[in-house]
């Protein structure tokens, strides 16, 4: 199996080290007036640690927290690498609205340097999608089934592909969507980098991941599941009857945009009509709804004219919206790792965020799970009691375990010279060349994203 090099950068690690500036990165002179228009100086720590790695060819698995800049962590290695060698970026995420953050944040990095880019997502008209590839595009941004779809059609091929991105690496991997990466990986060529990226990266996936990659660099700016310190996380038990009551008392309470996650599809919908029946500002996001109705009810969320929204995991990988107060999980994630996503939604960029979780009094297991994940203690506000479990002691009697305590807490035009010392060129501009499904891990079917 391919060995895997560890880099290891987080706060507990001593000493700390010096902060850089973008420029002292190795990122070409054209890159960093992009970035200093977008007024960006200073690197993230995920951004400055994998940056300068991957602008050397080098195959990278980076985990950093949600919001920390990870879209141009990969972005800038990646245009810099396409200026200089004249090939083709491939970034392929698992949700049609990450995709099409993605390529909005590739075409602020490189539509001054005449970035070409194409987004095939499902749910977008196909025409569109083929007049896009015509125009030979240096990025393409995709989601895997549409993806697929367009190689079995010949209308797009990979052999033009030098960078290759995965975007929330470990959801790319996962059961529902191994089968068609890896047929994506095929018919990629073998001579590429790949870069992996997410916040939580499962052990079992890095070794998944290290099967495709030639010795790879895992940079981890915090552990695996590590969440921003910048969110207040609180779990209320409560009479799962009682979730409804509960959330209205918590929208009264706190004023501004709530992202609310709840399992399902009919729950989302449920929920958002007894939200709008009340008066609420509400409206729904999940995988039943066109394209066209998920960019809308994403779009007046981030302008404000929703002030909340009903979501499945469909907008907990990735999505960027500025300034989201609270995030409320109406029901627990069917896994922990999805927790860590769904949170970081909010306390986004260094600003200070409230997430809260509403849990039974027999969902104990499910929440040691997610502190195990993150490795912290989570406040625990009990309006009931927490049910009474048995575990064997000696002499096969059973030792009981409660926590105590009613409302108690616990726990605290042209791309000319992209590439670094290149000679000038046409770079992308005038060059020539050539829906997601979401496995739920408990076994259930497909569900398209």
């Amino acid at each position: 199996m391919t060995n895997i090099t560890k880099v290891v950068s987080s706060a507990s690690s001593a000493p700390e080290e010096p902060k850089l500036k973008f420029s002292d990165l190795g990122i070409s002179a054209s890159i960093l007036e992009i970035l200093k228009k977008l007024n960006l100086e200073d690197p993230t720590p995920i951004q400055q640690k994998t940056i300068p790695t991957a602008i050397t060819g080098q195959d990278v698995i980076g985990i950093a927290q949600t919001g920390t800049g990870k879209t141009f962590a990969y972005g800038i290695p990646m245009l810099q690498r396409i200026g200089a060698s004249k090939g083709q970026g491939l970034v392929i995420a698992p949700t049609r609205e990450l995709a099409a953050q993605v390529e909005e944040s590739l075409k602020k990095l490189g539509q001054a340097l005449g970035l070409r880019t194409a987004l095939l997502i499902g749910g977008d008209p196909f025409d569109r999608q083929l007049f896009l590839l015509r125009k030979k595009p240096h990025v393409v941004v995709a989601t895997p089934g549409r993806l697929i779809d367009h190689l079995k059609r010949r209308t797009f091929k990979l052999d033009q592909i030098n960078t290759l991105v995965l975007d929330e690496a470990d959801m790319m991997l996962d059961m529902g969507f191994a089968p068609q990466v890896q047929e994506i990986l095929k018919q990629a060529p073998t001579e590429r980098q790949t870069l992996l990226f997410s916040a939580t990266m499962p052990a079992a996936i890095v070794k998944i991941a290290a099967t495709f990659m030639k010795l790879p660099v895992s940079i981890e700016v915090a552990p695996s599941g590590t969440t921003a310190e910048q969110v207040d996380q609180e779990i209320f038990i409560i009479n799962g009857e009682e979730r409804l009551e509960h959330l209205i008392k918590i929208l009264t309470k706190y004023t501004g945009s709530v992202l609310v996650f709840v399992r399902t599809k009919h729950g989302v919908k449920n929920l958002t009509q007894k939200l709008q029946s009340l008066g609420y500002k509400a409206d729904e996001i999940h995988s039943n709804l066109s394209l066209g109705r998920r960019k809308t009810a994403l779009a007046n969320f981030k302008s404000g004219k929703t002030r909340i929204l009903i979501a499945t995991d469909v907008a907990a990988r990735g999505l960027d919206i500025k300034d989201i107060e609270l995030v409320v999980n109406y029901n627990l994630p069917d896994n922990s790792e999805d927790y860590v996503h769904r949170i970081g939604r909010t306390g986004r960029a260094g600003h200070l965020g409230k997430a809260i979780t509403f849990a039974t009094a027999h969902e104990q297991r499910e929440i040691r799970n997610i502190e195990k994940l993150i490795n912290k203690s989570i406040k625990i506000t009990e309006f009931v009691k927490f049910a009474r479990e048995s575990s064997p002691s000696v002499g096969g009697r059973s030792k009981r375990k409660s926590f105590r305590g009613n409302s108690s807490s616990r726990g605290n035009s042209s791309f000319r010279g992209a590439a670094r010392g290149a000679r000038p060129s046409s770079g992308f501009a005038g060059r020539r060349g050539p829906a997601a499904n979401r496995f739920r891990r408990q076994g259930h079917t497909k569900t398209p994203v």
